[in-house]
């Protein structure tokens, strides 16, 4: 007798239909000038319309201290990876560690991973898959961001096709995530130089009270303030400011 077939679930036509989708959806990503966080809500939400099966997404990153979620579709399952980072293991870890995918059960892992089992079993996970996620870093190897995490209270949930069509989303979503970085390293950039050209601004305005006021030279306006500074334990565009401010209030 042959196994029983799921009715409900899209046949392979139609699941290639809907990562044809999710993957036109991060075009948007790609061209799209936003900040680093927006672009992973996007890739969490693509991802949870891709897998039928997928009741939520997170995104775990492994920084340079703890690993931590940085995107989610429902806040409720981020105790499932809360979980796997204070044991330091799991299958979240061990996907962004081997560079793998890893496919996991809250029933068939108790001894592996106990405090994961627990943890997802408490939300009604029976399915879980894990997916590496990396940004291309410019003139050098891949550099690991961590991995794409997906739930499912059904137990059947994520086969081989499954994980075949998220390698290939993750394999696109990644260049999405790395412009956005790249972009907001940019406007990093710029943001800290148009404040370091402000209180540039204000220093030599001080200064230039300073020397009118004292008679003195430009560089020993800049040594008031540098006085002031260090007494005070303050940067010198504050006191910068601050002396602005007052001639302001005081013209006389």
């Amino acid at each position: 007798m042959g196994a029983a077939v799921d009715t409900d679930r899209p046949d392979a036509l139609e699941r290639l239909d809907l990562t044809t989708e999710a993957l036109a959806s991060l075009r948007d990503i790609f061209a799209a000038e936003e900040p680093l966080a927006t672009a992973l809500e996007r890739v969490v939400l693509s991802a949870s319309r891709l897998l039928p099966d997928a009741d939520a997404v997170t995104i775990t990153r492994l920084g340079r201290h703890e690993p931590e979620s940085v995107a989610w579709t429902d806040e409720r399952y981020l105790e499932i990876d809360k979980h796997q980072y204070a044991a330091d293991h799991g299958p979240c870890l061990e996907a962004a560690r081997s560079l793998r995918p890893v496919r996991a059960s809250a029933t068939e892992h108790r001894e592996q991973w106990p405090e994961f089992c627990a943890a997802a079993e408490r939300l009604g996970v029976q399915a879980y898959l894990a997916v590496p996620l990396f940004v291309e870093a410019e003139g050098r190897e891949s550099e690991l961001v961590g991995a794409l995490n997906l739930y499912s209270h059904t137990a059947a949930a994520f086969d081989p096709f499954d994980e075949a069509l998220m390698r290939l989303f993750s394999a696109a979503a990644t260049q999405g995530i790395s412009n956005a970085a790249h972009w907001q390293q940019c406007r990093d950039q710029v943001r800290n130089l148009e404040i370091a050209l402000g209180s540039r601004a204000e220093i030599d305005q001080a200064k230039g009270i300073l020397m009118a006021v004292h008679r003195c030279t430009a560089q020993e306006a800049f040594e008031k303030l540098v006085e002031l500074s260090q007494h005070r334990n303050v940067k010198v565009r504050q006191i910068a400011t601050e002396f602005l401010d007052s001639v302001l209030q005081d013209p006389s």
